[in-house]
């Protein structure tokens, strides 16, 4: 239905807005959560995502072999630089993966059902574009929490 670069091309605007954010916050701010119910550090929602993607893409969709522990990603922290490090190799899979995607095939595993993924079976296609509503949803919550984070910090100054 569309093209991989069209896919890439969204996808990598969600993902490198985040990137962009926890760059821009830097080592103290981009741990920092926000004082709203429930609410992450962007460092913690980037980490999230790089999960998102290299579980979904990596192995569903591309087949390898991808140690993840979810829970243990909303509770990340520290130095932003190997974050973004990281973000930059999982950027540059991703790419990979989407091109090298059969749309219409199967998944190349079975999702737990901890992993809070669609309730449906899933085709390479359907994952990839689960994918991008992740890093979509997320992304904009990560605005609202940058916005949050710094308008707190203003008023600490």
């Amino acid at each position: 239905m569309i093209t991989d670069d069209d896919y890439l091309y969204f996808t990598r605007r969600a993902l490198d807005g985040m990137i962009g954010i926890v760059a821009g916050l830097g080592d103290e701010l981009a741990n920092v959560r926000p004082p709203l119910p429930g609410a992450n550090s962007p460092y913690a929602l980037l980490t999230h995502c790089l999960g998102v993607v290299s579980y979904w893409a990596g192995a569903l969709v591309a087949g390898r072999e991808v140690a993840r522990d979810r829970d243990a990603e909303f509770t990340a922290s520290g130095p932003v630089r190997p974050l973004l490090d990281r973000a930059a190799a999982v950027r540059a899979a991703l790419a990979e993966d989407a091109h090298a995607a059969v749309p219409s095939g199967p998944l190349r595993g079975t999702p737990p059902p901890g992993f809070l993924g669609p309730d449906r079976e899933l085709t390479q296609g359907a994952a990839l574009l689960h994918v991008y509503e992740e890093l979509a949803q997320h992304h904009g919550q990560m605005e609202i929490i940058r916005d949050a984070i710094l308008a707190g910090a203003g008023a600490r100054a």
